[in-house]
């Protein structure tokens, strides 16, 4: 089969666009962080809300929507939602089995938060007034995140470029701890000090991001809003080529959404939840994973909703919500036995290859 020449132009412009999205998010975070560090804003609140709103998604989404391509927006939430449980935790679990003890708080919202998009779902149809709702939950549970962070030892909600941007002051070995509570807390340092350190890899897409340490905060906030201008951009260029492409192709909006695009847009978040765990830092891995599970499933549906009525019948009622309900279970029952494990991350790798295949079927 010969591939027009367009359509290679597409693939090429959307390649294009997505690393622009992904470049100037990181920039937009390093900016900012920074411009939060010199203005004096409480570096801890900025570490929660960064690492529990996906940026990337976010810009494509709302894209997405606002060009009337509400299936391609919808898809991303549930690709994205799905990467971060099946392939980052996945892999952290295949290449540096770990374990640690997760509050019970974030064990039952990680359940629990995608009931409200789910039934509203059933209906057929999430319109504006439903995904105001959704987006007014995101807030009172950042807010108890937030409030829950601040009686605990430990922070579960600092992605690791924001820790080390805040300069997060963290005696080696301590960070392994959740608290005097915690049962078998030595054991799970010893057992994190003999997995596999021999593994050399390096996640870190962020070094093409230049450093804005010795910057003053108003140019740092001047660089942010560039960055946006940027998202904005490089948003639109991956929305309309991949608009090309799927009907190119003649595959649905939702199908490319949920993973082609997902899956180059979440790159990162194996560097967000394998880097961490692999440093005996899991309590970072799993505040990514609760914090981005909080913000796909309720802020994120939500403002795709606001934008344009989402039509949730069909496949995502058949395929994406029982996807991503097997990989939830599987996260959370690893993560409340405190355990991940080679085995479980191997099941979530399948769930996550059969769920491409559902797609394309």
């Amino acid at each position: 089969m010969v591939v027009p020449s367009s359509t290679v132009a597409l693939v090429a412009l959307f390649l294009v666009g997505v690393v622009l999205v992904i470049w100037c998010v990181e920039v937009f975070i390093e900016a900012v962080a920074q411009s939060a560090v010199s203005l004096g804003i409480s570096g801890f609140f900025l570490a929660v809300v960064l690492a529990g709103v996906d940026l990337e998604n976010a810009v494509l989404g709302l894209t997405a929507a606002f060009v009337d391509l509400p299936d391609l927006a919808l898809g991303t939430v549930f690709g994205e939602s799905l990467f971060v449980l099946a392939v980052a935790v996945g892999l952290a679990g295949i290449l540096v089995p770990f374990r640690m003890d997760v509050p019970r708080a974030y064990l039952l919202i990680l359940v629990l938060v995608p009931v409200p998009a789910f039934a509203l779902s059933i209906g057929g149809t999430i319109d504006p007034l439903e995904g105001a709702a959704l987006l007014g939950l995101f807030v009172p549970l950042l807010t108890y995140i937030f409030w829950h962070e601040r009686r605990s030892e430990t922070t579960y909600l600092l992605s690791e470029e924001i820790q080390e941007v805040v300069s997060l002051e963290a005696k080696p070995g301590s960070s392994t701890e959740v608290g005097p509570e915690a049962p078998d807390g030595g054991d799970d340092l010893g057992s994190r000090s003999e997995q596999e350190h021999d593994l050399d890899f390096d996640l870190d897409l962020d070094e093409f991001v230049p450093s804005f340490e010795h910057r003053s905060g108003l140019f740092n906030l001047g660089v942010a809003v560039l960055a946006v201008v940027g998202m904005t951009i490089g948003s639109g260029i991956t929305v309309v080529s991949a608009e090309g492409i799927f009907v190119a192709f003649g595959i649905s909006g939702l199908a490319f959404g949920a993973t082609v695009l997902s899956f180059i847009a979440s790159i990162e978040e194996l560097a967000l939840t394998v880097e961490p765990v692999r440093q005996d830092r899991p309590e970072l891995a799993v505040g990514n994973v609760v914090g981005s599970t909080v913000f796909y499933m309720t802020a994120n549906v939500g403002i795709i909703a606001l934008l344009h009525p989402v039509s949730t019948g069909g496949d995502v009622l058949t395929v994406h919500w029982p996807f991503l309900a097997g990989c939830l279970l599987v996260v959370t029952a690893m993560l409340a036995r405190g355990r991940v494990t080679r085995v479980g991350g191997v099941v979530l790798f399948g769930l996550y290859i059969a769920y491409w295949i559902a797609n394309y079927l």
